[in-house]
């Protein structure tokens, strides 16, 4: 679904239509190949996946991933003194003395 703009998506949107007037997405996927023969075909759940995001956020584009929280090198360097002071410490009990999530703590320590 990666090669697909965001107006070959409006486009889809226009192909299956509204009211009474709907096609089917069988009939989406015949109509796009016909119209589109050199793009890579697409399937079903191409076709459903899009008019589900239209009918939940109103618009087709493309929506930005969550990013993970920067951690900055005081957290780091904390971290690491608690560890070296204690490091049997559990990862969960680092994470809930610094009000920091536990993912958080490994993401650090995997950057060792």
């Amino acid at each position: 679904m990666s090669y697909l703009t965001e107006s070959l998506k409006i486009e889809i949107l226009m192909m299956i239509g509204y009211g009474d007037r709907a096609r089917t997405q069988c009939e989406v996927v015949r109509l796009f190949r016909e119209t589109h023969p050199d793009l890579p075909p697409l399937n079903q759940g191409t076709i459903s996946k899009i008019e589900a995001q239209y009918r939940e956020m109103g618009h087709v584009r493309k929506v930005p991933s969550k990013r993970q929280a920067v951690v900055d090198d005081d957290t780091k360097l904390n971290l690491l003194l608690a560890l070296e002071e204690n490091p049997i410490t559990p990862a969960r009990q680092l994470a809930r003395d610094r009000c920091f999530t536990v993912i958080g703590i490994l993401n650090v320590l995997q950057e060792l």
